[in-house]
């Protein structure tokens, strides 16, 4: 099955913070977090399945060299990515944030 790829606006946003944030740490590591995460994305619509579901249908998958992690939903034919979320942070910010980008998504 071939699947459609996109992105809420938050997540936009929260790439470009975290790029933001890396490359103020030095010069070329934003690069390369949007790479790592852009190749995660390319995965996650080659092969979304793959990985597991975590809190009620969204599935995670884990960035490389970076404590982040991407969180989404199939629906249909669809992928939703719902959150570029930061490893270190609170599990329930994290519930929080995804029941209201799902509820602000309907």
């Amino acid at each position: 099955m071939t699947y459609s790829l996109s992105f809420l606006p938050e997540v936009e946003e929260d790439a470009v913070n975290s790029y933001s944030w890396y490359e103020e740490k030095a010069i070329g590591l934003g690069e390369e977090f949007l790479r790592m995460f852009y190749a995660l994305a390319g995965d996650i619509a080659r092969n979304p399945l793959i990985y597991q579901v975590i809190y009620k249908d969204f599935r995670r998958c884990l960035l490389k060299r970076f404590p982040y992690a991407v969180y989404y939903r199939i629906e249909e034919n669809k992928i939703i990515v719902y959150a570029l979320f930061h490893c270190a942070r609170k599990p329930t910010v994290l519930r929080k944030n995804l029941r209201l980008r799902e509820y602000k998504n309907r």
